[in-house]
């Protein structure tokens, strides 16, 4: 099993783990949060695919492009590394529950990916579409610096939007349940 860039005298990290079970916990977080969104906007008595429509700043993609493309990179990433096709979403969501449906169907197909077969992905180079261009990277780095800060800066950017609007959520929303986090 392919190391990362640290090894432990009792674990390894493989890229397995350091991919698909993080894109879960990060998307079962965004799935609370959609849920404290639909709450805020029904409390104040307006439609909740306000939300789908807001950005940060007028040459920001909305928030509903902001989720889909979280999902499309968290199941894009783990497809490219096991050598495997991935499913194509339409994006045509128009409603909270609409999205969330995306994000399950997203934690769905993540569940299918062989975890040996993203393991085996470490080593191989990784084409991948940026733009109109064709990029290509070894798997590894291509997960740790181009994959999961891009996971990343959509599911921050979806956060900001929606903490934008007043949906009262924190740092912890955003973390969701950390594997084996507890008290000293």
């Amino acid at each position: 099993m392919p190391l990362l860039y640290w090894e432990s005298p009792s674990m390894s990290l493989s890229v397995f783990q350091s991919s698909v079970p993080v894109y879960e916990r990060s998307l079962r977080a965004l799935l609370a949060i959609l849920d404290k969104a639909g709450a805020h906007a029904e409390a104040r008595k307006f439609d909740s695919a306000v939300y789908l429509a807001t950005r940060l700043r007028p040459d920001m993609l909305p928030f509903a492009r902001q989720v889909q493309i979280a999902c499309d990179n968290a199941k894009n990433a783990a497809a490219r590394l096991a050598g495997v096709a991935a499913p194509v979403f339409e994006d045509k969501e128009t409603t909270l529950d609409e999205l969330k449906a995306r994000i399950r169907a997203t934690l769905d197909m993540l569940q299918t990916i062989d975890p040996k077969a993203i393991d085996a992905g470490a080593d191989r180079e990784i084409v991948f579409p940026v733009g109109p261009n064709k990029m290509k990277m070894q798997g590894a780095n291509y997960l740790l610096h181009y994959a999961m800060p891009n996971v990343y800066f959509h599911l921050t950017t979806a956060y900001d939007i929606l903490r934008y609007c007043g949906v009262e959520i924190g740092k912890r929303d955003f973390l969701g349940a950390v594997p084996d986090m507890g008290p000293a």
